[in-house]
């Protein structure tokens, strides 16, 4: 997959093309990140991509014309690279606190595009005109502010890398995640078997698969309605886990 980054701060995505998973999948060629800063598209001495907004206000607005370039060029990269440039297969996606929340379900179809382009906004947001004539989508992750788009970018490229085919050493590392089914992941346990007198949940060390999976899956109900009730209500069990809850209600009255 093909990442372009506009931002002006290039510098700060070292931490994810060059480290862990994320840059393993760099290194592979899995995955190519192209950090694009708009300061090469402007035509004043002082590489000005900011103004200060229209009807007054405190900060500064960062300006239409670059950042059109800016993404212009991305897309052009994206088609050297064998990618479609079109909405469908590259969105272009701008990281802002008022965007739809990314959840696993926009992870899960992130995966199957062809390029990202992610626009990471700074100062007080960027011209409306640009979002109205080149932006496809605006992803926030979480209600709160960040002084730039560059983290939330970040964010959303991990969670997108990691679920890309032979990525994960372990498959069933990103499928058995937190979310991956609409609950939050169980608890996990590695050695010693005795840590400050806390000791490993026996049916761990019972080798009685069936018993384990059973385990897991009700660490993960009870987990998800004690902490994300939110989630616990959307949640549907399919057949197997319905007849787990439905065997744990029985256990629990016998």
């Amino acid at each position: 997959m093909y990442f372009a980054v506009i931002t002006i701060l290039p510098e700060m995505f070292t931490a994810i093309s060059e480290f862990g998973i994320t840059g393993r999948a760099v290194q592979n060629n899995q995955v190519i990140i192209d950090c694009i800063n708009p300061r090469d598209f402007t035509t004043d001495n002082y590489r000005r991509i900011d103004e200060r907004p229209f009807g007054g206000g405190p900060g500064m607005v960062m300006m239409a014309e670059p950042l059109a370039k800016a993404i212009d060029y991305a897309k052009s990269q994206a088609s050297l690279n064998g990618c479609a440039t079109d909405s469908e297969h590259c969105p272009v996606i701008y990281l802002s606190p008022q965007g739809d929340k990314l959840d696993e379900q926009a992870v899960v179809a992130s995966r199957h595009y062809d390029a990202m382009i992610l626009l990471c906004g700074r100062y007080e947001g960027i011209d409306e005109r640009l979002i109205q004539r080149y932006v496809d989508m605006e992803i926030s992750i979480g209600d709160f502010v960040l002084t730039g788009g560059e983290l939330p970018a970040m964010v959303l490229m991990d969670s997108v890398i990691r679920r890309l085919p032979d990525v994960m050493g372990d498959a069933q590392s990103a499928e058995q995640d937190s979310f991956v089914e609409g609950l939050l992941d169980c608890p996990h346990y590695t050695k010693p078997h005795n840590f400050e007198g806390l000791m490993v949940p026996e049916v761990l060390l019972s080798g009685h698969h069936a018993n384990i999976a059973q385990w897991r899956f009700v660490q993960q109900v009870e987990r998800t309605q004690q902490r994300r009730p939110d989630l616990w209500q959307k949640f549907t069990p399919n057949a197997e886990q319905a007849r787990l809850l439905k065997k744990v209600k029985h256990d629990l009255k016998s």
